[in-house]
């Protein structure tokens, strides 16, 4: 399978935006923290799924347990939507249809690349 440059590129902006929202998790743990008020173990999970965005953004780059890595990264997405996006829309937030439909491009896009990633060894080889 022949994989061009503007894929391998997307795979690669994509895992940076996943490292660079681990990273702004791990930073604004506090600004955060109202999200997960109402979560047991609060702050924690903020930053566990900052460190959890880190490790997949990095597993995809390095093509190290890169379909796990986007298979477990869409199953957060999920749980974000379920677990803290639809109270918000039901609580009527305007802004959780918004969330919710850009977690589930997100899913998409890591199932997709999920899939694909093992077919791109490196740039020397598309």
């Amino acid at each position: 399978m022949r994989i061009h440059i503007p894929t391998f590129a997307a795979v690669v902006l994509f895992s940076l935006v996943w490292i660079f929202f681990g990273v702004a998790h791990l930073v604004n743990a506090d600004a955060l923290r109202p999200v997960v008020a109402r979560i047991p173990g609060g702050v924690f999970w903020v930053y566990f799924t900052g460190i959890a965005m880190i490790l997949a953004g990095f597993a995809i780059i390095l093509n190290k347990w890169a379909k796990p890595a986007c298979y477990l990264l869409a199953l957060m997405l999920f749980i974000f939507i379920v677990v803290i996006h639809l109270p918000q829309l039901i609580a009527g937030d305007f802004s959780a249809p918004v969330n919710i439909l850009k977690d589930l491009g997100f899913i998409a896009a890591a199932i997709t690349i999920g899939n694909i990633r093992n077919h791109i060894r490196q740039l020397g080889q598309l």
